[in-house]
């Protein structure tokens, strides 16, 4: 596929993050010419969770294992292989996961990934502290205007900018998700908390907020991701305050009272939004251009993780790009191609996580009875498979 040199470059990749950096990877035995812009400096904070899915690495050791086993030792002695869910009556369901996972802070998993463009995908050019300023699309090609520097010109971008993609806001027809399909959540480092394990993540739902939980991840150090997730209808319908509210349960939760009373908080708490997959069904792609990860709205609704979704998406827009510019096609309609490969790879698993997510946000009585129902030998798995 010979690249055009009328252009700066081929492909430009709006964001480092996951998504951004597993397609910078899925292009690096392309030929093409990729620069990879993000608006900050790596290493940088990025309020999430901070849960590894093991389906990211999964997807990662696809393209190449040793991009997997390099990511594994962020940190190989913390392996996750239990989540503790406690249902608004405070039973408890302890499930036991297939793939390997970890927790790390994105400051740290991010750059590491990033490490692995620098060093595997040597011809991506990485811009930092590169902002898009605009973006206009022209008749044979995409020009875009960073907050500081010259003009960048390329044949196809792809926006893996993440929740507010600026991409997404300036292409997509209907740019803004309704409240239904956003979540919001806020997040604060702490240590020494009593009764936290290394290797099981936590996760405790509230009679007042089904639609939501507050969690408790292990990220190495002695140190805890501790955070309360929230629909955005539900914060706006009834006027939460999550950062008040977080901090009240965590005092007053039946299943943590007491347990953060010795504990140190490390840093504020800070708020984060998350796009939700799994609902109305709208486009990801257009003519020149291929949305992934958040800017996708491809976040679990159930489980609120989306590192493996936006690798998974980063690497089939690689795919993608690859065809395009094998066939010198770039229209909207050989772009869907794109869509579609998402929708069934990825969408059809969120569509059923939505489903379920919204069906029990109204009925703790239902949430109760399925963890006592798992106690019951033999119905355990199904009621794992059922939470995904």
């Amino acid at each position: 596929m010979p690249p055009t040199s009328l252009f700066d470059y081929d492909v430009a990749i709006i964001g480092a993050g996951p998504a951004g950096a597993a397609c910078a990877l899925g292009l690096r035995q392309s030929g093409l010419r990729v620069a990879l812009l993000d608006k900050a400096q790596f290493p940088r904070d990025k309020v999430c969770g901070d849960a590894i899915p093991g389906h990211a690495l999964k997807a990662l050791r696809q393209l190449d294992p040793a991009f997997a086993d390099s990511l594994w030792q962020l940190q190989p002695l913390d392996a996750v292989r239990q989540s503790r869910l406690v249902a608004p009556n405070g039973g408890r369901l302890d499930l036991q996961w297939k793939l390997p996972s970890f927790n790390c802070p994105r400051e740290t998993f991010d750059a590491a990934l990033l490490a692995l463009v620098r060093t595997h995908a040597p011809a991506t050019v990485i811009l930092e502290n590169t902002a898009l300023k605009s973006l206009a699309m022209e008749v044979d090609h995409v020009r875009l205007q960073p907050t500081l520097g010259p003009e960048i010109t390329c044949q196809l971008v792809i926006g893996c900018d993440g929740a507010n993609s600026a991409v997404g806001r300036k292409l997509l027809p209907e740019p803004r998700l309704a409240r239904a399909h956003h979540c919001v959540g806020v997040r604060a480092y702490f240590e020494s908390i009593a009764g936290a394990e290394s290797g099981t993540t936590e996760f405790f739902l509230t009679r007042d907020y089904l639609a939501g939980y507050i969690w408790l991840f292990p990220v190495g150090g002695g140190r805890y991701n501790v955070g309360l997730g929230m629909l955005a209808e539900v914060v706006a319908q009834h006027k939460v305050d999550l950062k008040e509210t977080m901090t009240r349960l965590l005092a007053t939760h039946p299943a943590l009272a007491g347990r953060f009373a010795g504990a140190r908080q490390l840093g504020p708490i800070v708020g984060f939004g998350l796009p939700l997959g799994g609902g109305r069904v709208r486009p990801i792609s257009g003519e020149r251009f291929i949305l992934c990860g958040d800017a996708a709205s491809l976040i679990d609704p159930l489980q609120g993780h989306g590192i493996d979704t936006a690798i998974q998406s980063g690497i089939l827009a690689a795919g993608q790009a690859e065809a395009c510019f094998k066939k010198q096609e770039y229209g909207a309609e050989f772009i869907q191609q794109y869509d579609a490969q998402v929708a069934e790879k990825i969408g059809r698993k969120l569509a059923k996580s939505y489903r379920l997510m919204r069906f029990l946000s109204n009925k703790a009585w239902l949430v109760n009875a399925a963890v006592s129902l798992a106690k019951v030998p033999g119905l355990k798995p199904w009621v794992q498979k059922a939470i995904g």
